[in-house]
């Protein structure tokens, strides 16, 4: 079962974000969260946030346990950038582009046990055609 959280307009650079979200990439979530709780940069606190809103996500909407998630992928995406323009000599200008970004993150963990009920229903019923059956005869 995949799990998807996403931040949006993050007010900073993809370019910075992605060293700190291919560190975590691939571990288990609770070995993402101590590297990511140790790394001092902004985008370590913003991946943090979402990686946790996502592990809320898969224990309480879809009943998975915390210590069997993975991080599948963590994508850091390019938002709308704000532009300006600061004044520079002779009556020119230059910009100023501020970067945003997007933080998507996948965590991957076991299926919930319900499939394992359908497949007891199934033998379940397998049983009675057998019953069934035998009590024609």
């Amino acid at each position: 079962m995949e799990v998807k959280s996403t931040t949006k307009y993050v007010p900073l650079s993809p370019k910075k974000a992605r060293d700190v979200a291919r560190a975590i990439q691939g571990l288990p979530v609770s070995s993402a969260l101590d590297i990511l709780a140790f790394t001092p940069k902004k985008a370590a606190q913003m991946i943090g946030k979402t990686l946790k809103t996502a592990i809320a996500d898969a224990e309480n909407n879809f009943s998975l346990d915390s210590s069997n998630l993975v991080v599948k992928e963590a994508v850091i995406g390019a938002a709308p950038s704000m532009r300006r323009f600061k004044a520079r000599a002779k009556g020119s200008g230059a910009p100023i582009i501020r970067r945003n970004s997007h933080i998507f993150i996948t965590l991957v963990g076991a299926e919930p046990e319900k499939k394992k009920k359908k497949n007891a229903r199934k033998a379940v019923s397998k049983k009675s055609k057998e019953t069934t059956a035998t009590a024609a005869e």
